[in-house]
């Protein structure tokens, strides 16, 4: 259900915006139902404890999003965005996950660099804080449409041509198997959604007040020697993660 009120007069962020981020999020939640219809002006500014005027910038702004259309005699409703369902289980694949669902995929590496592991990542990669690691932060389009940011973490002495491997192959699996790694495992995930930030924004051309699913993951070899720590936003509009069982062995 959509949150009665909620609205914090105090917080300095403007009421319509407050409102176009909560409408945002019911909107990414599905709660408006298969035809998309959302409450008309009255309905909004009674819940919201706010006037009509307020309200229509609040729509205004999601219609310039592209989240909502106004159709003549029939209201505001959700506008058609095709979604893409990405699939997370112990052999997570990019391209596997979504076949079927696009006819072009892109990788592009954004940046490159060095830099020393963080005590969180080196516990997950079981290095030393400190230690060299390879960061590449990618972009994964589909059809055009830009769905993932990802910042990707290697053992830098011993996958340090991850980066040129990628930019060869197009894919972090195919590069792996490039420098003779053939198979990887999930080993977790973890999941939160949240406000994309100023670059992710840029990155995946989201509007201000756009939320992203970041899903924070480990790979592991199959005999269970860590290869990466990946940080992914995606666009959570754009992407439903279906969860699986990331801990069992398919059959």
């Amino acid at each position: 259900m959509l949150p009665q009120g909620g609205i914090d007069r105090g917080s300095g962020v403007a009421l319509w915006r407050q409102i176009a981020d909560r409408l945002r999020q019911a909107i990414v939640d599905g709660e408006f139902g298969e035809e998309g219809v959302m409450p008309g002006e009255m309905a909004l500014s009674a819940r919201f404890a706010v006037n009509r005027h307020t309200v229509r910038a609040a729509l205004a702004g999601l219609v310039e999003e592209g989240l909502i259309e106004t159709v003549q005699g029939r209201g505001t409703r959700v506008r058609a965005i095709k979604r893409y369902t990405f699939p997370i289980s112990r052999r997570t694949r990019f391209s596997e996950g979504l076949a079927g669902q696009f006819r072009d995929r892109q990788v592009a590496v954004i940046e490159e660099t060095t830099v020393p592991a963080s005590e969180r990542i080196a516990a997950e990669l079981r290095l030393a804080p400190g230690h060299p690691l390879l960061r590449l932060v990618l972009v994964s389009r589909v059809d055009g449409l830009p769905l993932s940011n990802s910042t990707n973490y290697f053992d830098a002495e011993r996958l340090g041509q991850m980066g040129a491997q990628v930019r060869e192959t197009g894919s972090i699996t195919r590069a792996y198997a490039a420098l003779g790694i053939a198979d990887y495992v999930r080993r977790s995930t973890e999941i939160t959604a949240r406000l994309a930030d100023e670059r992710e924004r840029a990155l995946l051309e989201l509007k201000p007040g756009a939320v992203v699913m970041e899903a924070r993951a480990v790979n592991d070899t199959p005999d269970g020697v860590p290869l990466q720590f990946a940080i992914t936003a995606f666009a959570a509009d754009r992407v439903t993660l279906s969860l699986g069982a990331p801990l069992e062995e398919p059959a």
